[in-house]
């Protein structure tokens, strides 16, 4: 499906030209940190003169172009690379095959660049095993480019199919179906995986991972992927998958995509998760012993119909796939935990809403829900606003509908009218009144260019049942108030009846507090313990109170935690309270220096980034 608005974030024109189907073909190479092989693009001409097509790249060598009916090598060049969305490929197309309704196929042979920002090689040391490399991607938000010549845009759907060769000890995975494996016919060290993702998907879905993996059944229809040392914890941290997913179709509809596995990635996987059809992905930082972080695979399986099914048709619409997404989630939640958990988790969104305004200032652009994004690498907009403003919103719409239930009916009639499409925040709005006809009069309330345009909180926020954070705030609320000769008074009994997510919501509640003095930080440690939890929600959390607390013992505690972790969610936050702390800013820079290389491609720029605003400046 072509785009539906121009994309800023795109060079490819899909009004023009659109790709109707993805063949890859590809050898894996660890030694040289290469791609190399062939995609082959089946394409239609939506109108006529079209002379070149257009495709999205980054840091890819073209090898050749051809027309694949009749094996006339295609004339192609680069255009001047842009510094925030790569360089445009211009194929010039054959005579035939210019004008509206014009089908082709043409197979561009290409390798990748070792520092592709899509793929990240790992060396053995890095790996849980410490014996064999590993490779995986993350192509959201437009990394897909780095990997395969491309209309990397949201708004262009395709299926795909793909060949992978890897050594012969290693297994490959990607975002789609199993098919098979056969022996390279070429090189008897090697094995070639056989895929085919048959629903449509964008480009930045397009996954691959390769590595020393197994997997365990969790499901009749998952099974959970790892190195051998993590997997047995993955399948008992993600035994409710199935409990999800049937909750999820109750929710939404039938779950189109057939296989729903999980892979448990090494540490440095830069996201909480990432929704590759088929093939969830998963930081390793989950696995709390408990399930207690499973809610993420919850976001994750939402995606399969708010992101997958339904997708934002460029960036600047993304809270169509997150807000919606952590909507969804929550719905899950409310109905196997109930409905005072899933308003539990709200108002901690709202919490995490509060810190991101507050990161990027009131007034910027980044608060927007739908922001602008020309000129901009999506990366650098990134935040919890189009997932937390996003899914208030809905909140907020759902209680003016005044039913539950109604809503939900929309919800799975809004996804059944738009699935397999890419859309925009209007077509939406539209849909949501069409819906709603009956009741139009009741959004005569909602200021739409607030939600939408303006930045900073929300316009309102809406009454959360406050059941399970009232116990939170009334401790928190004792810490900030205790003199220091009340500090004793505090006992491990205090956290005993609380949940690990009521223990992470306490620490988040200290956090928009005043920072504590050493003396209450000495004290919460003595007595909690936090420091040592198993649960990285709170030690993350925990670390960061220490740090505006200025406690100096915690600095190389926080920094191991921040290189072991790449979690952009962890490590970017720790970073950059380092770099604000005196004490520990040379440290913090020596470190990140020091690690920069082993981290994600899109960890280290992004923390790089940070550095550089967290510089003193001089004057």
């Amino acid at each position: 499906m072509a785009a539906c608005v121009e994309d800023e974030c795109s060079f490819s024109e899909p009004q023009r030209v659109v790709t109707t189907n993805l063949s890859l073909l590809w050898d894996v190479n660890f030694t040289d940190r290469k791609l190399s092989g062939s995609v082959q693009l089946d394409l239609r001409i939506l109108c006529d003169d079209v002379a070149y097509l257009v495709l999205d790249t980054s840091g890819i060598e073209v090898f050749s172009v051809c027309d694949e009916s009749s094996g006339e090598k295609l004339d192609f060049h680069f255009a001047e690379p842009n510094k925030a969305i790569g360089t445009a490929l211009h194929i010039k197309l054959p005579s035939r095959a210019q004008n509206k309704g014009a089908e082709l196929r043409i197979k561009i042979s290409y390798e990748t660049a070792p520092s592709a920002s899509a793929l990240q090689w790992l060396k053995p040391p890095q790996t849980a095993g410490k014996k064999h490399p590993y490779l995986f991607s993350q192509c959201q938000a437009i990394h897909a480019r780095s990997m395969v010549p491309c209309q990397d845009t949201p708004g262009v759907k395709a299926p795909y199919q793909a060949k992978v060769t890897v050594p012969r000890e290693l297994v490959a995975l990607m975002s789609a179906v199993r098919l098979g494996e056969e022996p390279c016919p070429t090189d008897a060290s090697k094995t070639t995986y056989l895929f085919q993702q048959s629903v449509p998907i964008p480009s930045y879905l397009i996954a691959i991972v390769v590595g020393l993996l197994e997997s365990r059944t969790i499901g009749p229809r998952s099974r959970v992927w790892s190195e051998k040392e993590n997997v047995d914890q993955g399948a008992y941290e993600f035994a409710e998958t199935e409990q999800m997913l049937l909750t999820a179709e109750s929710l939404l509809g039938p779950y189109v995509w057939g296989q729903y596995d999980l892979l448990i990635l090494p540490p440095s996987f830069p996201y909480g998760g990432m929704e590759n059809p088929c093939l969830t992905f998963v930081t390793p930082t989950l696995l709390a012993g408990d399930r207690s972080l499973a809610n993420v695979v919850a976001h994750e399986i939402s995606h399969s119909w708010t992101g997958n099914l339904v997708t934002n048709c460029s960036w600047e619409h993304f809270w169509l796939n997150e807000g919606f997404t952590v909507f969804a989630e929550r719905k899950i939640a409310g109905r196997m935990h109930g409905e005072k958990e899933r308003h539990f988790e709200a108002i901690g969104g709202w919490k995490e809403l509060q810190n991101a305004v507050d990161r990027f200032g009131v007034s910027s652009p980044n608060t927007h829900l739908v922001p602008r994004l020309k000129g901009v690498d999506p990366d650098d907009a990134f935040s919890t606003v189009p997932y937390e403003k996003g899914s208030t919103l809905l909140f907020y719409l759902e209680t003016l509908v005044g039913s539950k239930e109604d809503f939900e009916a929309f919800l799975q009639s809004y996804i059944n009218k738009y699935k397999y499409k890419s859309i925009t925040t209007q077509q939406w709005k539209d849909y949501l009144f069409e819906y709603f006809h009956d009741k139009q009069s009741v959004f005569d309330v909602v200021d739409w260019d607030a939600w939408f345009f303006q930045p900073g909180m929300p316009p309102l926020k809406p009454d959360f049942d406050t059941t399970l954070s009232s116990c939170c705030t009334e401790l928190c609320l004792r810490w900030c108030r205790a003199a220091t000769s009340d500090l004793k008074s505090f006992t491990k009994d205090d956290i005993a009846s609380l949940t690990s997510k009521q223990v992470i919501e306490v620490l988040s509640q200290l956090l928009l507090e005043p920072p504590l003095s050493r003396e209450h930080i000495q004290a919460m440690e003595g007595t909690y313990r936090f420091g040592d939890s198993g649960n990285t929600e709170v030690v993350f959390r925990w670390f960061r109170l220490c740090i505006r607390a200025g406690y100096e013992p915690i600095i190389p505690k926080a920094l191991d935690f921040a290189v072991k972790w790449g979690r952009l969610k962890f490590t970017r936050p720790i970073f950059r309270d380092l770099f604000k702390f005196p004490a520990a800013r040379d440290q913090a820079i020596a470190t990140f220096q020091q690690h920069k290389d082993e981290m994600h491609p899109i960890t280290a720029e992004m923390i790089s980034k940070d550095l550089q605003e967290s510089q003193p400046t001089s004057g």
